[in-house]
């Protein structure tokens, strides 16, 4: 099959954008918590529960979604979750209490897991594996980008405008880039990856648990997953209170950190990873587990200095937790079999969302109202030294990638 060279770059362009609105319909939220919580009366360890309760039905959706694909094709059931999640946010319109708002993110957790669970699969299969850093990394760089201008958008219209007013900004693109990729073509199913990856423990739902190269790199994601889950969640809010910042303030702050950082650090580890690639098969294991490890003392100086130490140590941290976006990624999804990582993708989402931001959020709201939210921030310095941990160990386990960039033994598959 002879693809053009701009059928995959829109078509990666146009995931990307869908993506980036994916998460600033998941982050308005938390730049409006304030307001929230001023109408609604709710603890911060009620609000923590609420993005649990996104996370908790966002990945129990997830497993479902290898399946239906299987079934109406990826790009059917990915179209049918972005109306969903826009859809849902909408619904803000018509939340006028704490349950409601409750019954509203979840409807938007389920829309959310069709895409986050098929967009890797397909656009892996649009590129080679010696490649996929650098894809992954301009794929994921919507994460952060889409997380500040979440921030953004509630910091600015929040207060002059409302809570509810910038989730109808955020809602509306979903639906018009669903509908354009109507007319994106599905790739074949692993046309570009080895035959190495067509083993037993590769290749089966039953060998994840016997691939240490995919277990490494899920787990260490899900303990960088709780730092940086529970710092998207509380970091404004701990500028607002603790540092004295107003809310817009804060939220420019840390939006204008977070979209910096994840445009520049995404695109440079997925380069980076790709560039040490041609050395050791290891290399999105090391760029992963590096730049996590230097961003330990970076995040101490975010959370325990003040001024220009404070925010250089946020800019310094973020830039570090981000570099390895890529990396990771595509860590995950080479480490798989093109038949089965759909349903690994899945599993990895459940593994690291359960142990990652679910419990993150809730449990910074608890100790923060116990203690202090400052200390509460400790949680995600511990569990950035053990992803860290967890990645150097992984690098032994790495798969060999293929350095083709052709498709290979299409009609194999």
């Amino acid at each position: 099959m002879t693809q053009s060279k701009l059928y995959p770059r829109t078509a990666l362009a146009l995931l990307t954008a869908l993506n980036l609105f994916n998460y600033i319909d998941r982050s308005v939220l938390f730049a409006v918590q304030d307001l929230v919580k001023a109408e609604f009366h709710r603890s911060d360890a009620a609000f923590g529960f609420l993005t649990s309760v996104f996370f908790i039905f966002y990945m129990m959706a997830a497993p479902f979604m290898g399946p239906l694909a299987n079934r109406f094709s990826r790009k059917s059931v990915i179209i049918a979750g972005a109306l969903l999640w826009s859809a849902a946010t909408l619904l803000t319109a018509f939340t006028h209490n704490f349950t409601e708002l409750l019954i509203r993110h979840t409807l938007v957790g389920i829309g959310e897991a069709s895409f986050v669970t098929l967009s890797p699969t397909f656009v892996a299969d649009m590129f080679p594996e010696n490649q996929r850093g650098r894809v992954m990394g301009v794929f994921y760089l919507a994460i952060p980008v889409g997380t500040a201008l979440g921030y953004v958008l509630g910091g600015i219209m929040g207060p002059a405008y409302g809570w509810r007013a910038p989730f109808y900004i955020g809602a509306a693109p979903g639906v018009l880039l669903a509908l354009l990729l109507l007319f994106v073509p599905e790739p074949p199913l692993g046309q570009f990856d080895s035959a190495e990856k067509n083993t037993p423990d590769r290749d089966s739902l039953k060998g994840l648990l016997r691939n240490p190269a995919f277990l490494t790199a899920t787990f260490g994601m899900a303990m960088m997953t709780f730092a940086l889950g529970g710092l998207q969640v509380w970091m404004p809010t701990f500028l607002h209170r603790a540092r004295n910042f107003s809310l817009r303030d804060a939220n420019n702050l840390f939006g204008l950190s977070t979209a910096v950082n994840g445009l520049v650090a995404s695109l440079a580890g997925g380069w980076l990873s790709d560039y040490i690639l041609r050395r050791t098969k290891a290399a999105h294991y090391l760029v992963s587990a590096a730049s996590l490890g230097i961003a330990i003392p970076a995040m101490w100086m975010a959370l325990y200095t003040n001024g220009k130490w404070m925010i250089t140590g946020i800019f310094l941290a973020e830039f570090l937790l981000l570099l390895n976006t890529g990396p990771l990624n595509a860590a995950v999804i080479n480490s798989v079999g093109p038949h089965v990582r759909a349903m690994a993708i899945a599993a990895n989402i459940f593994i690291f969302h359960l142990l990652g931001d679910v419990p993150s959020a809730y449990l910074i709201g608890y100790m923060s109202d116990k203690y202090s939210l400052q200390r509460a921030f400790l949680g995600p310095v511990i569990a950035i030294a053990f992803s860290s941990a967890i990645l150097f160990y992984g690098m032994r386990f790495a798969p060999p990638v293929s350095m083709q960039n052709r498709p290979v033994a299409v009609g194999a598959h």
